[in-house]
């Protein structure tokens, strides 16, 4: 499994990706932000929670039982 922390929040460039930070940060759910996007909307993914009205994180647990269901 990825580094996920077991507890906590991630941002999506944890999530996704992001090929242009120094140093690129790999994605550990390979898909493009709008595809992420359609999944937590159709209840793929897990929901965000909101920290601040510029803030979106995703919970490090569920980010951990998606891998865990996928890989299971």
């Amino acid at each position: 499994m990825p580094l996920i922390p077991e507890y906590g929040f991630l941002r999506l460039p944890q999530i996704l990706g992001d090929a242009k930070a120094d140093p690129p940060v790999p994605p550990v759910i390979p898909v493009c932000k709008s595809t992420w996007w359609a999944g937590v909307r159709a209840g793929r993914y897990p929901k965000p929670v909101k920290l601040s009205s510029r803030v979106t994180v995703w919970r490090a647990s569920d980010i951990r039982k998606l891998i865990e269901q996928a890989e299971g």
